[in-house]
């Protein structure tokens, strides 16, 4: 297995974000081209089954993919070999394709055939992913949160640029037409004044439980999966999907689901910088049941930038909650609005007069169009073309660590958004970053 110090030897050239590129993506811009892909991450259920209700973000990849004409998928990466038999069987029967199997994401990285890798891993394997793709030439479409923390983003954002790479968030409400028609009904003036955006997401989830330390499974590679987190001993319960509930690994809900509206939140009020203060309070709350979870499961988060505008996100897990309130919300001086993905629906003045309803004659596949436009910007090479570049995808990712880091600090933490750090707060300040489990140690610079 090679290491990543033989890797970035052999890889020094890329300095100048060309030695690991193949011509063809180099010299034109042709769609006739094929483009090369591995896909990271293509988990079923805990037992590797492909359910459709414990399907994983990497057969999403692999679907979108399967309809790009000229993209092919040559490769899947998984540390746990049972979705080999199962999830991929699945996914070729389904979707057709033959690729290569591997467990370290590393090899592919090594190789020059592989122009393209996205990447459906756990949270905190999210940025030595990207970095590493990028040193070795390989353009990215990483899922949400593109990092563990803050420091983390902005390496991504450092490494992208150093070597000319493209790489898209998987923030796919930003290819939604309907949220973009309310973005521009609002860039005119439509609302006035905009001051506050609030998402609202209750969604039921079942307890983790209890589960005691046991032996790896057959065929899983754990020293993989736990990358540059602590060592331990392997739990079903930090394992599979339940990892998102614990701060080695995940980044709680605000990073697994909130996110994805955050996200939106923050492109309606037009922000495109971070918050100057943040304030979030929450708990779990299991109704007394035993749970190994560490994370909490209801957590209310309110920022606040520079000019006085606030973001509210109302996040509850623990029980259903009336669907009625669930969405996003933007408050101007003329009114209001509820943005949904299908529909916008706009109320003026203090006795909510209905307004216009935003929709959408065309049926656009969000998911699917946010990997067409990722593809369009790798053979074009025009990042500026991407609708979910890694820089917006640290902005909206970093409201869910400001969000974290007050929760677990108990108290509101004031941001300096400049130099991304707490202003005389060093137990938030140490927040930022982690300590990284060698050899997976996140590099200084790019």
């Amino acid at each position: 297995m090679p290491t990543r110090r033989v890797f970035l030897g052999k890889t020094a050239a890329a300095a100048a974000g060309l030695a690991m590129v193949p011509a063809r993506l180099r010299a034109q811009n042709s769609a006739n081209e094929t483009v090369n892909v591995a896909v990271i991450g293509i988990r079923g259920d805990n037992n590797g089954h492909p359910t459709w209700t414990a399907r994983g973000r990497g057969q999403d990849h692999y679907e979108h993919l399967s309809h790009i004409k000229n993209v092919r998928v040559t490769h899947v990466v998984d540390i746990d070999e049972r979705h080999f038999a199962s999830s991929l069987s699945f996914m070729k029967e389904k979707w057709g394709g033959n690729p290569k199997t591997e467990t370290d994401f590393r090899r592919v990285l090594d190789n020059r055939d592989v122009d393209v890798v996205t990447i459906a891993a756990p949270d905190h394997w999210h940025a030595l992913m990207t970095i590493w793709a990028c040193q070795a030439g390989k353009d990215v479409y990483v899922e949400k949160p593109i990092s563990h923390n803050i420091v983390e983003g902005r390496r991504m954002i450092d490494a992208a640029r150093a070597y000319n790479r493209v790489v898209q968030v998987g923030t796919q409400r930003r290819s939604g037409a309907v949220v973009a028609k309310a973005v521009q009904f609002l860039r005119d003036g439509g609302l006035g004044n905009v001051y506050a955006g609030r998402t609202v997401i209750y969604r039921q989830r079942n307890p983790i439980g209890v589960a005691a330390d046991g032996p790896v499974p057959s065929g899983v590679h754990y020293d993989l999966w736990l990358g540059p987190a602590p060592a331990r001993s392997f739990n079903t319960n930090h394992f599979h999907y339940h990892w998102h509930w614990f701060w080695e690994y995940g980044t709680s809900d605000l990073g697994n689901t909130a996110v994805h509206s955050l996200d939106v939140v923050r492109w309606l009020l037009g922000k495109r910088e971070h918050p100057r203060s943040a304030h979030c309070v929450g708990g779990l709350y299991e109704a007394g049941a035993p749970t190994d979870q560490k994370t909490p499961n209801s957590q209310y988060a309110t920022y606040q930038y520079a000019d006085g505008t606030e973001l509210h996100c109302d996040l509850r897990n623990w029980y259903s909650g009336p669907p009625e309130a669930q969405g996003v919300y933007i408050f101007g001086s003329k009114g209001w609005m509820k943005v949904g993905d299908d529909r916008a629906q706009v109320f003026f003045g203090p006795k909510n007069e209905p307004g216009p309803v935003l929709t959408s004659d065309e049926k656009i596949d969000s998911g699917q169009s946010h990997f067409e436009n990722f593809f369009d910007a790798v053979r074009s090479r025009k990042a500026d073309t991407l609708r979910a570049p890694l820089e917006e995808g640290h902005l909206s990712t970093a409201l869910c660590h400001l969000g974290n880091i007050s929760y677990r600090v108990g108290r509101s933490v004031k941001f300096d958004t400049t130099t991304e750090r707490f202003v005389g707060d060093d137990e938030a300040n140490a927040l930022l970053t982690r300590t990284y489990r060698a050899p997976f140690v996140l590099p200084d610079k790019s």
